[in-house]
C-alpha cells in the first residue's frame, strides 16, 4: 500500500465512539449504569468518567495506543512510530495526573474488549465498587483492607 494511501486510509479512522467503545457503552447501559463521555476538563479526555465515583476508563485501540509497541515498532516508519510513542507518553502523563488528583484509572485493550467483554466490565465495575469502599474507610485506610 502506498505512503498516500495508508494516510488516507488512517485518516478515516476516529478518536471517540469507536467500536469497542459502543460495546462497553451498551454493557454500561444494560446495566443502567450513568457515566459522561470524553470528558475534555480532565488529562487525556477519559472515555468513560464517573464522577461521582472518582473513576476513569480509557478505551484504548492496539494500535494507536501501541500495545506491546517495543515487539513490533521497528516495523513502522519513522513518523509512525514517533507518533505513537508520543501518544503512549502522553497517555502516561494523563494517568498520572489523573492518580495524583485522586482519580481511579481503568484502562482496557481494544483485544480485551474482543476477548473477554465481561472480564473488561467486571474490571470497571470493581474499580467503581472500592470507589465505594473508599468512601467509607477510615483516613488512611487501603481499599484492600477494607472488605
Amino acid at each position: 500500500m502506498s505512503q498516500e494511501k495508508r494516510s488516507a486510509l488512517m485518516a478515516k479512522i476516529r478518536g471517540k465512539n469507536t467500536g469497542p467503545e459502543r460495546v462497553i457503552a451498551g454493557r454500561l447501559a444494560a446495566l443502567r449504569l450513568k457515566w459522561v463521555s470524553h470528558d475534555r476538563s480532565l488529562p487525556g479526555t477519559p472515555d468513560f468518567v464517573f464522577s461521582r465515583q472518582r473513576v476513569v476508563v480509557f478505551v484504548d485501540g492496539d494500535f494507536w495506543h501501541g500495545w506491546r509497541f517495543p515487539l513490533w515498532k521497528d516495523k513502522l516508519s519513522l513518523k509512525w512510530e514517533l507518533k505513537i510513542e508520543r501518544t503512549r507518553q502522553r497517555d502516561a502523563a494523563a494517568h498520572r495526573k489523573l492518580r495524583r488528583n485522586g482519580w481511579r484509572v481503568v484502562r482496557i485493550w481494544e483485544h480485551q474488549i474482543e476477548r473477554d467483554l465481561d472480564n473488561c466490565v467486571g474490571k470497571m465495575l470493581a474499580a467503581l465498587d472500592q470507589s465505594q469502599l473508599r468512601k467509607y474507610a477510615a483516613p488512611g485506610a487501603k481499599a484492600g483492607n477494607l472488605v
